[in-house]
């Protein structure tokens, strides 16, 4: 028996990024770059499509499974399962005033914000230290041929500043000559 996706609007304040990758000419263990396009998209509506979706008030929890994908403004996000877990008295995230403390996202991570992309296991947004990150044993950003390649990508989403990791082996980074040339 299959579901019908569901489609709900959560919470104002739910926020995802939009990538614009500022390229670095050299591969190291550690890739730091400023990404001045990852902002907060607080005043954008969000639409959330899922298989499945349970509440789990007691618990302050809401669990996307199945085909999730989340869209506002020009930013997808896609992912096999999302958790959004929320806190304060009398807050419920079907009325859209749940205070979003933490999304946890898994299972083939993708997310797309204009022509940049982004792919990983599993990753997680801090909605209080406003850090986004993704996890996994290869994860790809991406901007039309220029690719940057690592296992760790944690983003400061207030500054736009973001850090690329390797855990252990090192960080790939192939440049396109021809997307530094101006228009």
């Amino acid at each position: 028996m299959m579901n019908r996706p569901s489609t709900t609007s959560v919470v104002a304040g739910f926020l995802f990024v939009s990538a614009s990758i500022l390229a670095s000419p050299a591969a190291a263990q550690t890739t730091n770059s400023q990404m001045d396009g990852l902002k907060l998209s607080n005043d954008q509506p969000i639409q959330i499509e899922s298989d499945a979706l349970e509440i789990r008030e007691q618990e302050k929890k809401a669990f996307f499974s199945g085909n999730v994908k989340v869209v506002q403004g020009t930013t997808t996000l896609q992912a096999g399962s999302m958790v959004v877990h929320y806190r304060g008295e009398g807050q419920t995230v079907t009325q859209g005033n749940a205070d979003i403390e933490k999304i946890d996202v898994a299972q083939k991570v993708f997310l797309s914000s204009g022509t940049q992309q982004a792919t990983a296991d599993k990753g997680y947004f801090d909605m209080a230290q406003q850090l986004f990150v993704l996890e996994g044993e290869r994860v790809v950003l991406s901007e039309g041929q220029n690719v940057f390649v690592g296992c760790k990508l944690t983003v400061q989403m207030e500054t736009g500043r973001a850090k690329l990791d390797s855990c252990g082996r090192r960080v790939q980074i192939q440049l396109d000559p021809k997307s530094q040339q101006s228009n």
